[in-house]
């Protein structure tokens, strides 16, 4: 049997991390087996389904490198002569039926089944037929459990009583999600069916309509859910948002593949990156966890800049170079040298790219910061500050243009800072060039800045103290 899995998203919402997922777990495992992955968009519901949606979704896929095979895109509106084609067939086997009861009849049989404490279901008086408009309902005459195997869970359980006679379309041209599922996993040939556990409950109705048609039914593989730290549903904070918006705020398409690659599942070995050929080669049902998979952004961005720093240096700045803003593009596009020298300094630091234009500011426009930042812990005299930065600027300037280096630097002013005080001379040093917190060392900054800034920076910050 050849393998073919799919990943069917609805175009009412942009691609989120839960259907990111189950993309890759499908992806994942066709490529195992030398199989066959598919994309099919379920744009039935047209009122919600928004052509943005579906942009979001391909774009996201893209990006991740998420591709499905024979590039063909499948769309449920564009397959709605199928769909009435094996709605006729039950209807015509007697197997499905019209149902003429309103909205407002539906209503009241739920408020009272829900009274009496009994499982929402409706068992219809137009079964035998006599009704030719309406919803078109599955006759369900299946007395017993319904049970199948989940590649995750064993077996699961269902009573067939408990599901009544369940809506298949709405009319001939509108099928509903669980109809339509079942004949286009029936036609493309999907032999696993890999989702989340929410749709568990859709089971066996799909398995009635299965058996309804004498068709096979694919294998099941129902994953954990995603939450958030606290155990409870993901929201925005956790980490609830589009696909589109990781990589717009500079994350890394591999990182968040092995990321995602882990929320619920492991490898053999005690290990946290993976590269796209070893998820491929380890990845199994097995060793999926049946509880929620908490989604934990610390440990996003800790993979985040584990696969920066790896990265060749070229790359990082190619791709840093694309989040700074466009006159600071102008600058370094003559000078990719001194762009390259820029982000080496920070690069340990870039947790995601959007981190870069805070992190590299101070080497486009001058630094701004109170006087009182140039205070080592707050506590040296307004005196000794000037009298270290003059005497930095004397040995800085004592170091001609075309020796000045971060060693050529410490070798002139660490003797000296050894002498006063590492902390008291470097830090305002530091300061000066940079006007941060934290920030590379200042013979790093002061050999990328170059002899001339580094002087009218230190000059600057005497300057403060009048």
């Amino acid at each position: 049997m050849q393998i073919r899995t799919r990943i069917a998203p609805s175009p009412t919402g942009m691609l989120h991390v839960g259907t990111a997922r189950t993309a890759l777990f499908s992806w994942l495992f066709a490529k195992q087996n030398k199989g066959e992955f598919v994309l099919r968009v379920e744009d039935t519901d047209l009122e919600r389904s928004d052509p943005r949606f579906e942009k979001d979704i391909i774009d996201g896929l893209r990006w991740l490198g998420i591709d499905w095979d024979n590039k063909t895109l499948y769309r449920q509106s564009e397959r709605l002569e199928l769909y009435e084609k094996f709605l006729k067939k039950l209807l015509e086997e007697k197997k499905a039926f019209y149902c003429s009861h309103s909205e407002e009849e539906l209503a009241r049989e739920r408020e009272e089944q829900m009274k009496r404490k009994d499982a929402p279901r409706h068992i219809c008086e137009w079964r035998e037929g006599g009704a030719n408009t309406g919803i078109i309902r599955l006759k369900n005459n299946f007395d017993g459990d319904i049970k199948f195997n989940d590649m995750i869970r064993g077996e699961i359980s269902f009573k067939a009583s408990l599901l009544g006679d369940f809506s298949l379309a709405k009319h001939l041209q509108a099928p509903l999600y669980n109809f339509a599922v079942v004949i286009d996993d029936y036609e493309m040939q999907i032999s696993h069916v890999i989702r989340g556990e929410d749709h568990i409950p859709n089971t066996p109705k799909q398995v009635l309509i299965q058996q309804a048609l004498n068709i096979p039914a694919p294998r099941y593989a129902h994953l954990p859910l995603i939450l958030g730290k606290d155990r409870s549903k993901m929201s925005k904070r956790d980490g609830a948002t589009s696909i589109n918006e990781y990589k717009k705020d500079g994350y890394v398409a591999d990182a968040l593949i092995n990321f995602i690659a882990l929320l619920g599942w492991h490898g053999r070995e005690d290990r946290e990156i993976f590269s796209r050929e070893e998820l491929v080669a380890e990845f199994s049902f097995e060793r999926i966890q049946k509880g929620g998979a908490v989604f934990d952004i610390d440990k996003l961005n800790w993979m985040n800049k584990e696969y920066i720093k790896s990265m060749d240096a070229r790359d990082v700045a190619k791709i840093a170079a694309d989040f700074l803003p466009t006159e600071w593009r102008e600058i370094i596009k003559n000078n990719e040298k001194l762009w390259t020298r820029i982000i080496d300094l920070v690069r340990d630091r870039i947790v995601k790219f959007s981190d870069v234009p805070e992190f590299v500011d101070y080497f486009f426009q001058n630094p701004f910061y109170p006087k009182e930042m140039l205070r080592w812990k707050g506590k040296q005299n307004a005196s000794d500050i000037v009298r270290h930065l003059n005497k930095i600027n004397d040995l800085a300037d004592s170091v001609l243009d075309s020796n000045f280096t971060k060693e050529n630097l410490e070798k002139e002013i660490m003797p000296y800072a050894e002498k006063e005080g590492r902390g008291d001379v470097l830090w305002p040093f530091r300061v000066s060039l940079c006007g941060k917190q934290h920030s590379p060392g200042p013979f790093e900054m002061a050999a990328v800045l170059g002899r001339s800034e580094v002087l009218t920076r230190v000059k600057s910050a005497v300057a403060l103290f009048g």
